[in-house]
């Protein structure tokens, strides 16, 4: 096998795989070594393996060192540590020296995929559980309500006295907006319309509806993958699914000193998205200074009719999970005082491997 040929099959792995010449400095980085890092080979090349990751966390890999040293593997069990953006990671380390050129190879091996894995799937299916259950509500409500309704609109006809017509006009609006109400529980009634839409012009153009309702009270981070390319998507759909999850970031940042929102773009490579393996995704981060939202909530955000806020509707996350979803995507949160983050990931190519 010729050294293109091997490399070829390092980049197919989903384990990530470093290697660092005697100095600890970086020779090479696979794929998925890119993306838990959230660096690129080109850029990272030369640089200090310390440089990839929080600076409280460098002494993670210190006695890589004594690798190089003594020449003997180390292997490190649900090892956890920060990447320089603050992403936490949880995952095996495997640590040993190729003994012809002295370098070191890292074998990373994260738990965070296989943990992301198992909760998408919970997610999955509990979306898709709220969804039927939703549908049944929906048909069970509608029903009676068109009968209120045009009930109230024949009695509005034989009505003469104007007085008792305001009464039948308010059955028919209460009606209307109640069947509005379970519509849009429902999320979006049709299939996406989808086309390479940039999703870079989206995010702006919500950052400037946003922005316009208090001009400047927010200070914008963004923070773009300028390789990203076009996303087949429904653009007035993704742009509801996004301007939902800007517009709550922005709300839990009320009484927040500095209130800042951070929008991040990326390239994951051989992602898992349900029960497909794609070549290649988008990951889109939104990430808000604020409070953070509660342990007990994070479950059931998506749920309709649930709001961390007395005056929320709770239907925001809810339909942005129907459009992710409708999409092939997946929507996820990770919270904690001081950090909100909504990751969502939407595949870049239809092709995918079972």
């Amino acid at each position: 096998m010729t050294v293109l040929e091997k490399k070829e099959v390092l980049d197919q792995l989903t384990t990530g795989v470093m290697v660092l010449n005697p100095r600890l400095k970086i020779c090479y980085l696979n794929p998925s070594a890119e993306a838990m890092l959230g660096t690129s080979e080109s850029h990272s090349a030369g640089e200090p393996v310390q440089n990839l990751i929080a600076e409280d966390d460098c002494e993670l890999f210190s006695d890589l060192r004594n690798v190089v040293a003594a020449g003997q593997s180390i292997t490190r069990r649900a090892a956890t540590f920060h990447t320089r953006e603050g992403t936490p990671i949880v995952a095996d380390l495997t640590a040993s020296l190729e003994p012809r050129s002295q370098h070191l190879v890292v074998e990373i091996q994260t738990m965070n995929r296989l943990l992301r894995i198992n909760r998408d799937d919970h997610s999955l299916f509990a979306q898709e559980t709220t969804r039927k259950l939703v549908r049944g509500l929906a048909h069970e409500v509608k029903n009676p309500l068109g009968g209120v309704r045009g009930a109230a609109q024949l009695l509005e006809r034989e009505l003469v006295d104007e007085g008792l017509k305001e009464y039948t006009r308010i059955i028919i609006e209460e009606a209307d907006r109640l069947t509005d109400l379970v519509d849009r529980m429902l999320g979006p009634n049709r299939e996406p319309n989808k086309v390479p839409v940039n999703v870079h012009a989206v995010i702006e153009h919500i950052i400037r509806l946003v922005d316009a309702e208090d001009p400047g009270w927010i200070h914008f981070v963004r923070d773009y993958d300028p390789s990203l390319p076009p996303v087949s998507a429904d653009e007035p759909q993704l742009i509801q699914a996004l301007l939902n999850i800007v517009s709550n970031a922005a709300q839990a940042l009320e009484d927040t000193p500095r209130p800042t929102i951070s929008v991040r773009s990326r390239i994951m490579r051989r992602f898992t998205i349900g029960p497909k393996l794609h070549r290649i995704v988008l990951q889109l981060d939104v990430i808000d200074n604020g409070p953070g939202i509660d342990e007990d909530m994070l479950e059931r955000i998506y749920f309709p009719m649930i709001s961390g806020r007395p005056d929320g509707t709770g239907l925001g996350l809810a339909i942005t999970q129907t459009i992710i979803g409708q999409h092939g995507g997946i929507i996820e949160c990770e919270s904690q005082p001081g950090r909100t983050c909504f990751s969502i990931f939407l595949p870049l190519e239809d092709e995918v491997d079972e």
